[in-house]
């Protein structure tokens, strides 16, 4: 009796919790912090009734992974929502070391951004943790690394689940690696990364259109990743994210809601605003609402691994032009509706944070 009552209690549960189960993610960032990207795109699966975030696979890639976990834990506190686990993954790019980086910036000239490898960042252990302005997390991560725990998830959920990689892709090669199975028993592979031909002045791309920060910092993970059997892939390309701004529109809107997630980012969103684009919270408001954007091209898509000048950029090609090799499609965005993106991040991060579902194995217990 105990039993068929606990199993009428979850199917209730599961009933009420409405569509929240219909869309499974694993969010993959390099979640730098506290404000900023990183932790807004991680607030849209957070904030979204109709998805399911099952955990949030944690890579180095703006910062050290360890800090990353750290404001992870802290943001999950901070809106309620400790039920979302955090699993600690790669720290170091497969190939990409700081060595050679640092070999590669003599012989072709140095980043505007380097993430992890940043001068004031290497000051200190990577292991260590900075004074964290939003206050040490009381949470711990989970035991399960992330690359074991994003294989164990797509064959629970066969086909269900999106893996949402907004970082640099180590965590997603390693999980290829680790099980030849795991693109195709995904659903897609959604990537913040990339660049076509941006229409910019800034440093970092005006001479180097291809270079984008999350391919470059791992270029052996994402060239792993974008080969990989997937049923579908989409990059939110720098392209596309440089025609987002997250001020006045958005910054200015959530400063007037008195909900945790607008309160986080109004208190914690880092200025000035002028020098932010919404990176990786446009690749997360785009998979839940595809109207989003408005122009994409669809085009062959690799990552240059040979050791060089171009070692990272994004290579693309059209059906005439590309190698003999087995390269996937990838859905590239290039154009955005910014008032639609603004006016859906204001609307859902306003909205009172949902509350936790307990787990099927506690309610059986």
């Amino acid at each position: 009796m105990r039993k068929l009552l606990a199993g009428l209690l979850v199917g209730v549960v599961l009933c009420g919790a409405g569509a929240s189960a219909q869309r499974y993610v694993i969010a993959d960032q390099d979640a730098s912090g506290p404000g900023g990207s990183d932790m807004m795109s991680l607030l849209v699966f957070l904030q979204s009734p109709d998805v399911h975030l099952l955990g949030i696979t944690v890579v180095t890639g703006d910062s050290w992974r360890d800090e990353e976990v750290a404001h992870t834990l802290r943001l999950l506190e901070s809106v309620g929502r400790t039920d979302v686990k955090v699993y600690p993954g790669a720290a170091f790019p497969l190939e990409h070391s700081y060595e050679s980086m640092q070999l590669e910036a003599k012989l072709y000239g140095m980043p505007s951004y380097l993430g992890a490898y940043s001068d004031y960042r290497m000051k200190r252990p990577w292991d260590s943790l900075p004074v964290m302005k939003e206050g040490m997390p009381t949470t711990k991560p989970a035991e399960e690394d992330a690359a074991h725990f994003m294989v164990r998830m797509v064959h629970k959920y066969p086909h269900q689940v999106t893996i949402y990689a907004a970082g640099p892709m180590t965590n997603v090669a390693l999980a290829c690696r680790l099980d030849p199975h795991f693109a195709e028993l995904a659903q897609e592979l959604v990537v913040m990364g990339g660049g076509l031909s941006p229409l910019t002045k800034a440093d970092e791309w005006v001479n180097n259109p291809r270079h984008e920060f999350n391919f470059w910092f791992d270029p052996d993970a994402a060239s792993i990743a974008l080969e990989a059997k997937w049923a579908k892939i989409t990059t939110t390309t720098i392209d596309v994210s440089l025609k987002t701004h997250p001020d006045p529109e958005v910054l200015a809107g959530l400063s007037k809601a008195d909900s945790p997630a607008a309160k986080y980012i109004t208190k914690y969103f880092r200025r000035p605003v002028t020098i932010n684009y919404l990176w990786d919270e446009l690749a997360a408001a785009a998979w839940i609402d595809p109207t989003i954007i408005t122009g994409e091209r669809y085009v062959y898509m690799d990552v240059d691994t040979q050791k060089g000048p171009t070692y990272g950029d994004t290579l693309t090609w059209d059906e005439k032009y590309k190698p003999a090799l087995p390269l996937n499609k990838v859905h590239a965005q290039v154009d955005v509706d910014q008032p639609k993106l603004a006016k859906f991040l204001v609307d859902l991060l306003s909205k009172p944070a949902p509350k936790m579902v307990p787990s099927t194995e506690e309610l059986v217990k």
